[in-house]
């Protein structure tokens, strides 16, 4: 082509072409973070008009966002902005501008770079457990020698590994990523589609801040995860609230820095049934009775000896909770129930109508923090009664009566009597959900005192309210299984 000469108009419209289909555009879903991103994805690709592939999508400020290439699908994406709605129904806004080339296909590693680093992670593999260890990996000598810089907190470098991993340890179980200068999760949010097998996740002896970062690898079914050594684990004010907030994240979590967790209590709501009642009978069928039993049981396992932080999964998430204790304005002693004044809702003695809506603790985090401060105790289960007074398929009812002692210095030994009502709806795995709470408390009368324990096994009891022993952990569920539990039903 001669200097000056003006382009062919074929040769105009050929190359424009090409610059829109190379161009790039970033995607801003507002408030974005609070969903998953794998359902954010799936929900988006599916009312997309144009197939795409999302590169680099991760959360920034409270927004999810990533990149896409091509005008024709930035254009599609355009056109479902504010039309598609998330489980509540709230409408998904998503805005789409020009952008650069995404930093991870910018600074895509050379090839001889990416077998290096295979052949360093291979070394690294071990085989027998499945397990791959990347700690340090920036100083690995292979890599060093061949002046190579592998920095994992780098979003092109965290891509490579993970493509690596994906490739040629598709099993891949325990991954080791300690040390390794992370300050965000971003660049390993991938993990969830490239190595959703992972169960063992080390991430020790980083810089991450912010517990919230673990929202970009939630989609992970981990059972053991390391976090100490990380500015986030200061954040918490024990290590009650510690274990509460990362099993937010991560439900089935076992162990937490190489401390093996209480057992959570798994609710799941997706397939509600409960045995069905008879129409001409007030009996209580042996199915139900099970049914409760076991839910008490566990209930009052991790109650008295857990972490009653546990007890979240055990509430629905608007459930409802009140205490009360006896009004005697005509005893003006001091009460041995003072440790439950605070969040008495006795309507007898409470006239403030603020106070009466105040006291009553809606939604299952108030609930279980109000449970966390009452004394630590220790339930008597053989003098469990158990009423069950209305039953359909899709509610339960029941009342527990009977006696437990506080277990704490101050208050060692008091005995007391509590009635405690659960309405409940049905949930899987032969469980139930609590929607509503009510427990009412006194003091023990004499008769209760002299019968109270006198059936149970000699066991430990921990009164921290963290972890149990395993010494613990062996006679608690033995003894919980031999205790007899009444059962009595309403008469027509």
């Amino acid at each position: 082509m001669q200097r000056g000469r003006k382009p062919l108009e074929g040769e105009v419209g050929q190359n424009t072409q090409d610059k829109t289909l190379e161009s790039w555009f970033k995607v801003t879903v507002p408030n974005g973070m609070k969903y998953d991103k794998i359902w954010l994805i799936n929900l988006i690709v599916n009312h997309c008009s144009v197939p795409f592939t999302p590169v680099d999508f991760h959360y920034a400020n409270n927004r999810a966002q990533f990149f896409v290439q091509g005008a024709s699908t930035a254009s599609a994406l355009k056109d479902i902005n504010g039309k598609i709605f998330d489980e509540e129904n709230q409408k998904i806004l998503i805005f789409v501008n020009a952008s650069v080339v995404p930093y991870s296909m910018r600074d895509k590693l050379e090839p001889k770079k990416m077998e290096q680093l295979k052949l360093t992670m291979n070394k690294r593999y071990d085989h027998s457990k499945k397990a791959l260890d990347l700690q340090n990996l920036r100083y690995d000598p292979d890599l060093v020698g061949l002046d190579i810089d592998i920095m994992l907190n780098r979003r092109n470098c965290m891509a490579a590994t993970l493509q690596i991993i994906k490739e040629n340890f598709p099993e891949l179980l325990s991954l080791n990523l300690c040390n390794n200068k992370l300050c965000q999760l971003s660049g390993l949010s991938d993990i969830v589609q490239m190595a959703p097998t992972v169960k063992i996740l080390n991430l020790s002896k980083n810089q991450l801040e912010f517990p919230e970062e673990l929202v970009k690898i939630k989609g992970l079914h981990l059972q053991e995860l390391w976090l100490e050594g990380n500015l986030l684990c200061g954040n918490f004010q024990d290590q009650s609230t510690y274990i509460s907030a990362i099993r937010n994240y991560f439900p089935k979590l076992s162990c937490l820095d190489g401390h093996m967790l209480p057992p959570p209590i798994i609710v799941d709501v997706d397939r509600p049934y409960l045995p069905k009642p008879c129409k001409e009978s007030y009996e209580v069928t042996e199915a139900l009775k099970n049914l409760v039993k076991q839910f008490l049981q566990q209930y009052y396992f991790i109650y008295d000896f857990g972490d009653r932080q546990g007890l979240l999964a055990a509430y629905h998430d608007e459930a409802c909770f009140s205490l009360t204790i006896p009004y005697k304005p005509e005893d003006p002693a001091p009460s041995s129930l003072c440790a439950y004044f605070e969040d008495n809702r006795n309507m007898k003695s409470l006239r403030d109508p603020f106070l009466r809506v105040e006291l009553l603790k809606h939604t299952k985090r108030d609930i279980v923090c109000c449970l966390c401060v009452l004394p630590k105790t220790q339930h008597d289960l053989s003098s469990f009664v158990v009423d069950m007074w209305l039953q359909t398929e899709g509610m339960l009812c029941f009342s527990v009566s009977g006696v437990f002692k506080e277990v704490e210095e101050k208050c060692q030994g008091f005995l007391r009597v509590f009635s405690r009502t659960f309405i409940a709806i049905p949930a899987s795995n032969s469980g139930v959900c609590i929607l509503n709470d009510e427990l009412f408390v006194r003091d023990a009368t004499p008769n209760k005192t002299q019968s109270a324990f006198s059936s149970r096994a000699p066991t430990t009891i921990s009164s921290s309210g963290r972890t149990l022993s395993q010494k613990q952990q062996k006679v608690v569920p033995a003894v919980s299984t031999q205790s007899a539990i009444s059962f009595q039903c309403p008469q027509k």
